[in-house]
Order: C-alpha cells, then structure tokens, then sequence
C-alpha cells in the first residue's frame, strides 16, 4: 500500500508495525522451520481498514500459501488468530466460544463508532501486562463445560490444502501433477458450510462452522452412573506415552480421595478407584469428555463389576485382558471325539481309503474252516527268501503240484522239514510305511520290521 511520508501523520501513527504474527498451531503449520515474508503496512485490516503488516508464509509441503488477515489490534480484542480467526485457546468459532462462555459482545460497526471503540481498546491493551486477556473475556471467571468437549486438542493441518482448481473441474487444467491446486470434485454448493464470510466469523453471527458446532453440542451424549453403588472406578483410556500416573493423580485428586491407581501400559488406559462414589461421580461428571492431560484427549468411563464384566466377555468373545479374537479364517473345525471302544471302530491304522480290501487294511479275518486260531508268532527282522523259482506254483512234499492257492513257505512250512502252516495275518498296531518287494511278493514295514502274509 503506497502511503507519503507527509501525510496526515496523526493517522499514520495508528498504523500497525508488528515483527511477528499471532497465529495459532494449524495456521503455523507443522514444520518447525519455517520462512515468512513481511510487509509493512501491505494490507488494512478486514475489520478496522486500518494498514497493518502483513506475513505470508508456506505451512508445509503441498500446502497454500496463506496470510495475515486482520491487524493484531482486532485480533488481541476477541483473542483470535490473524488468519483463520478462531479462538486460540480453544480452536471454535467466536460464536460457539461466546455462546459457551455467556458473553454478548455488541462490538460498534459504524466507522466512527468502530474507531473510537478500537482507541480505546488499543489504549486498555497498552496498560495490560500481556497474560490477561481484554474486554470482556477478561471477565468471565472460568471455563464452559461445552467448551472442554468441542475444544480441538490437536491441529488440523488438512484446512491448510490448497484450493480447488476451477480448470481441473471445467476438463481444461494441462498443469497436471504441477499444477497447485487441487484435483477433486467440488462440495455441494447448497452447503451451508461453502458460504463463510470473514466480518460474519468476526462479530460472531450467521457462522454456518459455529451453528453446526452448536447442534454437534446438544446431541452429545452423558455419562450416567451405573446403578450398582459398590462401583467407585472410572476407566480411562487414550493416555499414550505421555500421561504417568502422577499426572493422572493431580487431576483426580481434586475430586475426592484416591484409593488405587492402576496404569495398564499394554491396552494404554488406567483404572482410577475412589474411596466414595460420591468423589467418583463428581470426577466423572467434570471429567467426560473434556479431559485433556498433556494435550492428549483421554476417554473417560465408569468401570464394571466382576460379575458384569465376566458376562459380557462371555457374550462378546474377548480374552482375560479385554482384547476380542476374531475367528482365523483357513484353521479346521473341531475335532471328532474319540471312539468308545475299539471294538465299535475298525482298526484303520494307515488313514486307508475304505473301498480298500479287507487284505490290505490288515484286518484280522477269521481263519478256514478245518483250521484252528494261530497263535502269535515271533517276527523276523529280514525278509523270508522265497525258495522256488519265480513264477512257479508251490508242490508238496512228493514233487506233485496242488490244486488251489497256497501260502508261500515262511519259516516253518515244509521246506524246512517242518508240517506246513497256513500263513498267519497280523494286526499291526505301529504305525510304519508298507512296501510290497517285487520278487518275494513280501510286504516290508520299514524301517522297523517285515512280515509275510497272504497274498
């Protein structure tokens, strides 16, 4: 703004010259370190259109850039920041923090009325030691409890994205990737919210952000106390790495006194039991929703009986520390139980199919007619040779063949001078690998032991 050195100096000597902005977190931006451009008396205000100067700066990658909107003299009056024009101590709207707070500001908006008003404001910031806030926020005695619960903790660093761009939304952006303005279909233009104007945020009416807040705060909901009178534990969750015990201990403490304090840094939430429930409920009823301990928000909830807490861990499915399991997808129902005897299942000791032969699954069939039980033999550790030719049939003792099948010769039979013996089946009850020798027709169980049967 080109202003002459001699001219009308009386009010030039209203103007503002400031070396640094008050901004709060969000405008700032994350980055610690960070470049401004300073320019004195760029800009009059949007509130006073007093010249004052004016910062610009960058708050972060792929951010737009953003400036100085009001003279710190309007800003300090309603303890706001120069940019977004939000409340610093607690980040809402001038009309939510009024309506919270009681307080009906009828600031002048006539510019004579507007001018002698910010004289004498600027005059009672002068003669204030800086740590008190002016007007009549430096009147109202404590805080809202409305307040606490739509305080915002932490910034929002997403208001910060640059604009829309009007190219892109028309199909004519050939910027692409470089371009700095966003690539996203516009909101709703009947949205109240894409309607803001800056004087109207200022005085603190017709605010579309302060009267959404304001619905948002009559439907919260309320913590009652439990029916059970024995309970006098809250349960407090979100504290972080942040939050110790002795912190927790200087905000409860005012409440009444402290039994125990018990602090699970697994599940990140601690257990505060009071030595009355009327302590307990009176911590609970100041303490929901609006408590904030290191800049951290942390839940806060009335704790539950044994009985009741045992219940609803049936109910849901949740372990001993509190922590539900979901099914694992992929894993095998529940086993069969077992059966009752052995006689009423068939001993199917190699998981065979059972189409299998009788022969082959090893089961103990009753012998031939004309033949008696054999009794239990004692195995061998090598195959039996076979004595014979391959291929041939077996023949008795006088050299003549017999009609009909016959068991190979083992140990015992004939071929070693002995009466022949039918061929005994053996129920095996070790589990091993089966191998049929191809000459021998023997059926090997490796790697323990062999042992000839039927064929």
């Amino acid at each position: 703004m080109a202003t002459s050195l001699g001219a009308n100096t009386y009010n030039r000597q209203n103007w503002e010259d400031a070396d640094f902005p008050i901004l709060c977190q969000t405008c700032l931006g994350e980055n610690p370190y960070i470049r401004m451009t300073k320019e004195k008396y760029g800009k009059e205000c949007k509130i006073c259109a007093r010249p004052f100067t004016v910062f610009r700066w960058c708050p972060g990658v792929r951010m737009r850039f953003k400036k100085t909107e009001v003279c710190q003299t309007c800003s300090k009056m309603k303890n706001v920041c120069q940019t977004c024009l939000l409340d610093l101590e607690y980040g809402l709207p001038i009309q939510v923090r009024d309506t919270g707070l009681s307080i009906k500001d009828d600031m002048p908006k006539s510019d004579v009325n507007k001018e002698y008003y910010t004289q004498n404001m600027e005059r009672e910031i002068q003669n204030s030691d800086g740590t008190r806030q002016v007007g009549l926020l430096g009147k109202v005695p404590g805080s809202s409890d409305m307040l606490l619960k739509l305080a915002r903790t932490t910034p929002y660093y997403k208001r910060n994205r640059p604009h829309i761009c009007s190219f892109w939304v028309k199909g004519e952006c050939k910027r692409g990737e470089e371009c700095p303005y966003r690539h996203e279909k516009p909101t709703d233009p009947d949205d109240p919210l894409a309607d803001q104007n800056i004087k109207d945020r200022y005085y603190g009416i017709n605010d579309p952000v302060a009267d959404k807040l304001l619905k948002r705060a009559s439907t919260m909901p309320r913590l009652d106390p439990p029916e059970d009178k024995t309970i006098t534990t809250l349960y407090v969750g979100g504290l972080g790495d942040s939050v110790t015990e002795s912190d927790l201990r200087n905000h409860f403490y005012q409440f009444g006194e402290i039994r125990t304090t018990t602090i699970v840094q697994r599940q990140q939430c601690a257990f505060i039991q009071f030595a009355t429930r009327p302590a307990a409920e009176m911590a609970a009823e100041k303490s929901f929703n609006k408590l904030i301990i290191s800049g951290r928000r942390l839940t806060v909830k009335w704790g539950r009986s044994q009985a009741a807490r045992g219940k609803e861990r049936d109910r849901d499915g949740v372990n001993d520390m509190g922590l539900k399991l979901d099914p694992v997808p992929g894993l095998p129902g529940a086993l069969p139980l077992p059966p009752v005897s052995e006689e009423e299942a068939p001993a199917n000791y190699f998981n065979l199919a059972p189409s299998t032969s009788p022969a082959i699954m090893n089961i103990a069939l009753p012998p031939p007619p004309g033949v008696a039980p054999p009794s239990t033999p004692r195995f061998r550790t090598s195959p039996v040779p076979y004595h014979g030719s391959h291929g041939s049939r077996p023949t008795t003792s006088h050299g003549h063949e017999t009609s009909g099948p016959h068991p190979l010769p083992f140990p015992g039979s004939s071929a070693h001078g002995r009466p022949r013996q039918p061929a005994r089946r053996i129920l095996i009850r070790r589990p091993c690998h089966m191998i049929l020798h191809p000459v021998t027709a023997h059926l090997h169980f490796t790697p323990f032991f062999s042992i000839l049967i039927k064929m």
